[in-house]
């Protein structure tokens, strides 16, 4: 068993979920790399939230032994790695949207405008499809 993997509760599958990205941190840096175009440590380490440096090292172990992530060595330079969202990971970015869609109906001070929140709702397969064009011209 790969250590950086959580110890499963149960066999729920929203418990199952949560042992992957029902962390805070995880899912901020899911949205870095899948709607933010983040790839470098350094890159998510300079997010709003400020990130721990050590708790940042240990998310990423995290995504990369649950498939989510990949971690390989930058082409541009030899002493850095890039970390991309493999397909498990892009096949969350509907969930992601829903917590966005979610926080601009709720939250009085999100940002999110009336059109993209609108958007959403009316055509959220659209919206992914836009963002999975994104990731797929940055790899």
């Amino acid at each position: 068993m790969n250590k950086d993997l959580p110890t499963r509760r149960s066999n729920c599958s929203v418990s199952y979920a949560l042992d992957y990205i029902g962390d805070k941190w995880t899912l901020l840096v899911l949205r870095d790399l899948l709607f933010n175009g983040k790839r470098h440590f350094r890159d998510f380490l300079a997010s709003d939230e400020n990130i721990a440096s050590n708790i940042l090292t240990q998310r990423l172990k995290q995504l990369v032994a649950a498939e989510l992530v990949l971690r390989r060595p930058d082409p541009d330079s030899r002493r850095s790695v890039i970390y991309e969202p493999t397909a498990k990971a892009v096949d969350l970015i509907p969930v992601l949207l829903e917590l966005i869609r979610w926080s601009g109906k709720y939250d009085p001070q999100f940002r999110m405008t009336a059109k993209l929140a609108r958007r959403i709702e009316e055509d959220r397969d659209a919206v992914v499809a836009e963002v999975v064009a994104r990731l797929g011209a940055k790899n």
